[in-house]
This record gives structure tokens, C-alpha cells and sequence, in this order.
């Protein structure tokens, strides 16, 4: 990507993928497919666990709400990208590449702080069962599911309105599919130490969710071998399952991002990195919550079926 600081427009030039002219037209079909089925499979999952009163819980409650926010976390990227791949003039404001960066991150934070509220959840529900109820209350339900995305969203409105009084100059290409921190901040005229401050504070972030997570799922996983009968730790394993998928997906993908500091990869490796986490992890979600849990595939199927007798009723 380039920026061009000849006026007050930040332009950006796409290096990691090929000219229209040289095929990056293969690129833009799959991703554009990836993308319509991210929307209508969070979409689903989404509707369905609010049309399912079965589904009414805080464990699907957390589902449904981490679905929507998956929606647009990626349409803060992805449609920019199309029309980048198809476009020989890749070009985003500054403001416009401030406002990616911010919604893109603090939708990724909502969700990082709403997994770790689902394995919280989930500790609760495992390890103890009788009190779940009284704990998980609906209204706590709600504060934390609102609690998640305000936190997310106001923790890195300091950060953006810093950057967004740093000068810009030359050198100005960058190799990066989307607006990102350490890109922008590399091209700053001003003392770029506080790239390695904003690496720690994003590590120190990722990290301790990580460990939260990792705990709960330490003692749920202790507390589960412990259960008697064979179909009883099934089912228990069958309720984290997706939960612990998701985690590692998005996690793992997180972290090979931004947990590496001064160390350096090859562009493409980059962008594969950053493919990883803002496209390939959404598009695995739906798939795992509906393959993975019979509860969700049951409400699926119903949810498309009512759909298709709407029009027959209404004849």
C-alpha cells in the first residue's frame, strides 16, 4: 500500500496482491463468495437462537450476539478489499483508514472480551452447576453481552485520536491488505518508539484474555474427567466444543499478529496472517457452531423452514 502526502489524502496501493490485469481477478471471486456466506451464516445463527426459545440461555445468548458482531467486523475490511482487487487506483482517506482501523479493532476487542465472557460461562455452568442459574441471571447476561462491546469500543478511542494528530510523510508504500496499527504508525515523521509501547499494551491484551480462557478450560476440562458415565462427559465436551474451537481459531491467529514485535515476515506470510483472522476465522464460526451442536442445527432447520412456508401460507 502507498500513502501520498502531497495533499491531505492518505492513498493506499495494494502490494500483496496482483494487478486486475494480472489476475487479481481470481482473487476477488472466492473472496467475495467467503464474504456473502460469512453475512447469511452469522445471519442464521444469529436468528435463530432469537426465534428458538430453547435456545433463550446465556450460552447461546453469547453465541447469537458474537454471530452479529462477526458480520460486521468483517465488513470493515472485506468490501474494501473487493473493491481494492478490481480497482487500479487503491486508494482510502485518512480519515477513512482511521475509521477501518478503529472499527475493525474494536470489534475484534468486543469479540475477544466476549469469548472470555463465554468461557467464564461456561466454567460456571461446568463446575458449578447447581448455582448456574442464579449466577447467570438474565440481567447479568445482558450487562456483560453490553459490557463487552462498550469496552471494546470506548478502550481504543484514545488510541485512534493519537494517531490521528501524528504527521504523515515518505516513505510511503506499506504491504498490508487493510489498515492496521504498526503500517500506519511506520509511516509517521515522528519518533516511532511508541510502536513498541503499543505492542505491549495489544500483547498484554491478548495475553491475559488467553489466560483467563485457558484457566477456565484447564478446570472445566478436570471437572468433566471426573464425571462417572461416559455419555455425561460427552455431552459436557459437546457444550465447549465449538466455544474452544472458535477460541483457538481466533486466537491463534491473533497472536501470530500481533504477539511478534520487532520480529519481521515475508509480505505474503503477512497477508496470509491477516487472511487468517479477518476472513478465514469468521467463515469457520458459523460452520462450527452449527456443525457442532445438535441444539443449533435443530433451530437452523427450523428457522429455514419457516421461511420457505411463508410464502405458501401467504398464498
Amino acid at each position: 500500500m502507498r500513502i501520498n502526502r502531497t495533499t491531505s489524502v492518505t492513498e493506499f496501493l495494494f502490494s500483496g496482491f496482483p494487478q486486475f490485469e494480472d489476475g487479481s481477478f481470481l482473487f476477488f471471486i472466492p473472496l467475495f463468495f467467503i464474504y456473502i456466506f460469512i453475512v447469511i451464516g452469522n445471519l442464521i445463527v444469529f436468528f435463530a437462537v432469537r426465534m428458538d426459545t430453547r435456545l433463550h440461555n446465556p450460552m447461546y445468548n453469547f453465541i447469537s450476539i458474537f454471530s452479529f458482531l462477526e458480520i460486521w467486523y468483517t465488513t470493515a475490511t472485506i468490501p474494501k478489499m473487493l473493491s481494492n482487487l478490481i480497482s487500479k487506483q487503491r486508494t482510502i482517506s485518512l480519515i477513512g483508514c482511521l475509521l477501518q482501523m478503529y472499527f475493525f479493532h474494536s470489534l475484534g476487542n468486543s469479540e475477544g472480551i466476549l469469548l472470555t465472557t463465554m468461557a467464564i460461562d461456561r466454567y460456571v455452568a461446568i463446575c458449578n452447576p447447581l448455582r448456574y442459574p442464579t449466577i447467570m441471571t438474565p440481567r447479568l447476561c445482558a450487562q456483560l453481552s453490553a459490557g463487552s462491546c462498550i469496552f471494546g469500543f470506548l478502550v481504543l478511542l484514545p488510541e485512534i485520536a493519537w494517531i490521528s494528530t501524528l504527521p504523515f510523510c515518505g516513505p510511503n508504500q506499506i504491504h498490508q491488505i487493510f489498515c492496521d496499527f504498526e503500517p500506519v504508525l511506520r509511516l509517521a515523521c515522528t519518533d516511532t518508539s511508541m510502536i513498541l509501547v503499543e505492542d505491549v499494551v495489544h500483547a498484554v491484551a491478548i495475553i491475559f484474555s488467553v489466560l483467563v480462557i485457558a484457566i477456565s478450560y484447564m478446570r472445566i476440562i478436570t471437572v468433566i474427567l471426573r464425571i462417572p458415565s461416559g455419555e455425561g462427559r460427552r455431552k459436557a465436551f459437546s457444550t465447549c466444543a465449538a466455544h474452544l474451537g472458535v477460541f483457538l481459531m481466533f486466537y491463534g491467529s491473533v497472536s501470530l499478529m500481533y504477539l511478534r514485535f520487532s520480529a519481521t515476515f515475508p509480505p505474503v506470510l503477512d497477508t496470509a496472517i491477516a487472511l487468517m483472522f479477518a476472513v478465514l476465522a469468521p467463515f469457520f464460526n458459523p460452520i462450527i457452531y452449527s456443525l457442532r451442536n445438535k441444539d443449533m442445527k435443530i433451530a437452523i432447520k427450523k428457522l429455514l423452514c419457516s421461511q420457505k412456508m411463508l410464502p405458501t401460507s401467504a398464498s
